[in-house]
């Protein structure tokens, strides 16, 4: 057990160094005492002399984990030197654990972290933040943020320490992204800041608001129609008169429009709030192209499309039969919209490299490059007249894209203008029925 160095303790390590030499002044009575006072001091300053040397090359020059070995005063002096420093190491470890553990955390998080002093100089960032601020650690350590940041918005915001209500910026490096940062107390003299990429929650806004604008705008044009009409009917010339026939039958196809908006509407949403979809049923593809070709045949009419499918009758694939309905019948039902009459549009089905693969070519006008990325979004038409006169809603492509999302697939557009367009898409091949 160690024991603390007292004043009593010192008292007699004195004692007993210089007694034996006060004994030997009183039996050589012919020596001054002083002589062996002074030889007693010496020996007693060559020996702190030596430990003092002990204790500097443990503390400079061997730092060893163990104290050297001591006598007297200077043992109890060794050990608490040697207990300090191990109450300061497991204090370091300690620390550099939880410092460990918020730099994890940080990491970890879906958002950018940066620490920085009230006087704006950065204390620390997470890797999120170099990626979206484009901040550069450790060598932006020490610098102002505002030097780093240089958005009027949040220069003006930083001055005004008024952190309440959260900043909206545009990405520094990405003109396309939107950053919300949220800046709060953290430490005493120091602030926390946390930026998130809020991009695709502005756009999900943005698509919501057009939505609703678009389904407003698509129903509103043949509601107006039927209520015209319907108060035109309040005159009974209007009924008995020749009008009335082609009243009825604008009525009778503003209606269908409608039914069938409300139709595509309701799969849609359906479709989208579908959850991961176990895909083993047995689709069979061949059956549905035969019935499609023969429904395609009738919806031309007499404008003298021809159709050629060229079909794989072996190839069944496991998937959502519904939504792979949907989707093959409004690529194909869109060929005949959309094609010209007396021109060429073609169907196959068959065993790529990749897995099953359909394609839809028409041999039409195409389409623009800059309208080709946006096809799939609801209600977008690259010529709105034309899509009207089809009876066209524009829904029929975000159909097809959120069924094949469901499947593992995408739907891939190539058209050249003049020429033609096709529409395709390919499944993996893990979906691929060897029943058949």
């Amino acid at each position: 057990m160690v024991e603390r160095l007292s004043w009593k303790k010192m008292v007699w390590e004195l004692l007993l160094i210089y007694l034996p030499w006060v004994v030997l002044g009183l039996i050589f009575d012919t020596v001054p005492m002083s002589w062996f006072l002074l030889v007693g001091t010496w020996l007693q300053l060559a020996w702190h002399f030596h430990h003092q040397l002990k204790m500097s090359n443990w503390l400079w020059k061997e730092r060893s984990l163990t104290p050297p070995s001591g006598s007297g005063s200077w043992e109890p002096l060794f050990n608490g030197i040697y207990r300090l420093q191990q109450r300061n190491r497991r204090r370091r470890k300690e620390l550099a654990t939880i410092i460990r553990r918020f730099r994890n955390g940080a990491e970890s998080l879906p958002d950018a972290v940066v620490v920085f002093r009230s006087e704006g100089n950065i204390v620390w960032c997470n890797k999120l933040a170099q990626h979206l601020l484009g901040f550069r650690w450790p060598d932006d350590a020490g610098q102002p943020i505002s030097n780093l940041l240089r958005s009027p918005d949040f220069v003006r915001y930083l001055a005004k320490q008024e952190f309440e209500q959260p900043l909206e910026i545009t990405a520094p490096f990405n003109y396309d992204r939107t950053l919300e940062l949220r800046i709060m107390r953290y430490t005493e003299g120091e602030y926390l800041m946390v930026v998130r990429d809020v991009s695709q929650v502005k756009q999900l806004e943005g698509m919501r608001r057009n939505f609703f604008a678009n389904v407003s705008h698509e129903l509103r044009t043949p509601m107006t129609v039927l209520q015209g009409y319907l108060e035109m009917s309040k005159d009974p010339e209007i009924l008995a008169g020749p009008m009335w026939g082609k009243a009825h039958g604008v009525m009778t196809e503003q209606l269908v429009r409608m039914n069938s908006l409300v139709e595509q509407l309701l799969t849609l949403s359906k479709i989208e709030a579908a959850p991961n979809i176990e895909l083993e049923e047995v689709v069979n593809v061949p059956a549905m192209l035969e019935i499609l070709e023969k429904e395609a045949v009738s919806l031309s009419g007499d404008r003298g499309h021809q159709f050629t499918f060229d079909v794989d009758d072996n190839l069944h694939v496991f998937g959502d039969d519904d939504q792979l309905r949907s989707a093959i019948s409004n690529l194909v039902y869109n060929a005949v919209k959309h094609t010209p009459d007396d021109a060429a549009i073609n169907v196959r089905w068959y065993q790529s490299s990749e897995g099953p693969r359909l394609e839809v070519t028409d041999s039409g006008d195409g389409i623009e490059l800059q309208h080709i990325h946006r096809l799939t979004e609801r209600f977008y038409r690259v010529d709105k007249a034309r899509s009207r006169e089809t009876g066209g809603s524009g829904l029929g492509l975000a159909i097809v894209k959120h069924a094949l999302s469901h499947h593992d697939s995408q739907l891939e557009i190539t058209s050249e203008v003049g020429e033609g367009s096709t529409f395709a898409f390919t499944l993996p091949s893990r979906l691929v029925s060897h029943a058949a």
